[in-house]
């Protein structure tokens, strides 16, 4: 029979597994982000949640928040807010993109 301890080592054998896992792929989808002059971050405003997280990361003033209707009936809030990316002074960091918690931002070619 297996004792709770015995269990408890195990639970935490694995998630450490999964967390190795899942931070080898995340580091290997990091290195296939584009970036640099020739990119520009693009922010997919069906999965923003307006956290301001990218305002926050992002160096060069590229990002800002604009207040947008709730597309939800059953939420009674007045102001959702959205980000948006500001073209030209965009320099590609992919900071933002590394920085957003719902993957709602993308690096698109110039």
């Amino acid at each position: 029979m297996t004792d709770v301890s015995d269990l408890s080592e195990r639970r935490s054998k694995q998630k450490s597994r999964i967390r190795q896992m899942l931070n080898t792929v995340r580091a290997e989808e990091r290195l296939k982000l584009k970036g640099g002059e020739d990119a520009v971050a693009w922010v997919k405003e069906e999965l923003c949640i307006g956290c301001d997280q990218c305002t926050i990361v992002c160096d060069d003033d590229a990002i800002e928040l604009f207040a947008t209707p709730l597309a939800s009936p059953i939420l009674n809030i007045d102001v959702n807010r959205k980000a948006r990316v500001l073209r030209e002074p965009c320099t590609g960091c992919k900071l933002c993109v590394l920085a957003c918690p719902t993957d709602a931002i993308i690096m698109i070619e110039r």
